[in-house]
């Protein structure tokens, strides 16, 4: 699967990465209200300039762990590409460790926050509607790209 990797900003300037099947998938998700920024969860996003993400999956090893590392090029040092590369990996072993209830979310959560159902992580789909609903109630969700869960990526 090729994806495109766009740099964002919110309305309160941070800035982030955003991974989509296309330029067209981007369209559709922001205009249904699914881009968030990961920091402050505003949905006022905008693309920024950005180089070109060059696939390197046919690469030799060493240039493919360069890229992984964030490569020299895209940090002189290198720690921001390790401290990206780690949280990556970080988040994905979180999500793995979820079991996914589909659509189920909202209902699941909230049986889970009256004790009517095991307590466990959950993850799932949820409208923009569904989330702001369940974080009335008092109900605690993060709202997470589909980068972090390889059911969702492959």
């Amino acid at each position: 699967m090729s994806l495109k990797v766009f740099d964002l900003q919110c309305e309160h300037g941070h800035l982030f990465e955003g991974w989509f099947g296309s330029h067209e998938d981007y369209d559709s998700q922001q205009a249904r209200g699914l881009v968030t920024c990961p920091v402050c969860n505003s949905a006022s996003i905008s693309k920024r300039l950005s180089a070109p993400h060059v696939n390197v999956g046919h690469a030799p090893e060493p240039a493919r762990q360069a890229a992984a590392m964030g490569g020299p090029a895209a940090d002189p040092g290198g720690q921001l590409g390790r401290l990206q590369a780690a949280f990556m990996q970080r988040m994905r072993e979180i999500v793995r460790n979820t079991e996914n209830v589909g659509e189920r979310f909202a209902q699941e959560a909230r049986r889970i926050h009256e004790g009517s159902a095991e307590a466990r992580a959950i993850r799932g789909t949820a409208t923009r509607d569904e989330r702001e609903a369940l974080a009335a109630e008092g109900i605690a969700v993060m709202a997470l790209p589909d980068i972090f869960d390889d059911d969702r990526m492959q």
